[in-house]
């Protein structure tokens, strides 16, 4: 059986037929807030990443934005949100409390795609 702490880290691939548009924005938008980049991909906190590949056999715009969504958390949300705003972003849903100490909000990427951002109770 595997060690229960076997798992290290997360990434997700983010597939475009032009991953440099993609690559440009979420630089702009997550690089302020922490993120670095490092070779062809952005490192987000520790040890998560996203990548981006370039892929002849997606559309243009993502068909159902809702179906994978990139969630990163965040300290301090409402400065992400100004700076989100700087950077003329496209608001899929504005910052609001969910409850129980979560705050979220999420934009729409260039080709359609949902990031969102979640800032967890005080105490987590």
């Amino acid at each position: 059986m595997a060690s229960q702490d076997n798992l290290t880290g997360l990434g997700v691939i983010l597939g475009s037929a032009e991953p440099d548009r993609l690559v440009e924005w979420y630089r702009a938008v997550l690089e302020p807030l922490g993120a670095r980049w490092e070779g062809h991909m952005l490192v987000i906190g520790q040890q998560s990443i996203i990548g981006f590949d370039r892929r002849d056999d997606v559309a243009d715009t993502a068909a159902e934005p809702g179906r994978h969504m990139v969630n990163i958390t965040v300290r301090d949300i409402r400065a992400a949100e100004q700076h989100l705003d700087s950077v003329g972003v496209k608001w899929a849903r504005p910052v609001e409390e969910m409850g129980g100490g979560w705050i979220i909000c999420t934009v729409l990427d260039p080709v359609g795609n949902y990031l969102q951002l979640l800032q967890g109770p005080a105490t987590s």
